[in-house]
């Protein structure tokens, strides 16, 4: 197969495909309770530095808590973060595209001009007043990023359906006397999916890299559940002394995320060529 040639593709597969098995089943993986607090055991380094301790192979943060177990659990609030927040923005970015593209008009100057709008706003800034404003929960961070992300989705959606929608099978359908829902449905929408599934990909990154942001400004998932950013955060104070505890999910952050762009950038070469196999 073609796809299996690419390595790019490949790599970034495996790595995303360990990261979500990790994600589902983290609650047999971890070794310790990630919640379970024990000052006697506070900073044991990991096993690759004097003083580690069997028991915790990757050691243990301020409060005693085993850094793998929590590690493990992070990578299920960033994977879930990430894939809800793309399907959220998805949903509106794909619908305003489409509407914009396909109608044409009126309805494609106003998609356009939300499309502006949206790109004329300070990403990070409004994410941190819209938190600080509601408050900090999981569900407050996917919304709100979700609500903040479908730029690349509506412009996306919106150029491949003008393609798209002049093709002979588009008015095969119209001749037929085929709804404009049903036309949507079954001929525009199938056949823009291979871009929008590359946008996924990007998105997906980009919204585990902006929860961390926010975890690791106060704003983000809260304590004491363990994001990887809120886990920087909580180990800034501690780095000079104690550098496993920004290193450690700082790493986890930086391979997720470049896996999941091998992804991305894999399946936009294979896309490329109008075929996977």
């Amino acid at each position: 197969m073609r796809a299996l040639r690419n390595a790019g593709l490949v790599t970034g597969a495996l790595i995303v495909g360990a990261a979500v098995a990790i994600a589902l089943f983290a609650p047999l993986l971890v070794p310790h309770d990630p919640f379970a607090q024990d000052l006697s055991r506070r900073l044991i380094p990991p096993f690759w530095m004097e003083g580690a301790r069997a028991g915790h192979p990757l050691g243990t943060d301020q409060l005693g808590r085993d850094y793998l177990s929590r590690l493990i659990y992070g990578a299920r609030i960033s994977m879930l973060i990430g894939i809800a927040t793309t399907i959220a923005s998805g949903l509106i970015g794909i619908a305003l595209g489409v509407a914009g593209g396909f109608f044409g008009g009126r309805v494609d100057d106003a998609v356009l001009f939300a499309i502006t709008a949206r790109l004329s706003i300070p990403l990070i800034l409004v994410a941190l007043a819209i938190v600080s404003v509601v408050g900090s929960s999981l569900t407050v961070v996917v919304m709100t990023l979700g609500l903040l992300l479908w730029d690349r989705f509506a412009v996306v959606a919106r150029v491949a359906t003008m393609q798209v929608r002049n093709l002979d099978y588009v008015a095969a359908a119209w001749a037929a006397g085929c709804s404009k829902g049903r036309i949507v449905l079954r001929e525009i929408l199938p056949n823009i999916l291979s871009p929008l599934a590359v946008v996924a990909t990007l998105e997906v990154a980009l919204a585990i890299l902006l929860e961390a942001a926010l975890s690791f400004l106060g704003l983000g998932v809260p304590p004491p559940l363990p994001s990887w950013g809120l886990m920087i955060a909580e180990g800034k104070d501690y780095m000079f002394f104690s550098p496993w505890v920004i290193m450690i999910p700082g790493v986890a952050l930086f391979i997720v995320v470049f896996g999941i762009n091998l992804l991305g950038d894999g399946l936009r070469d294979l896309l490329r060529t109008g075929r996977v196999a």
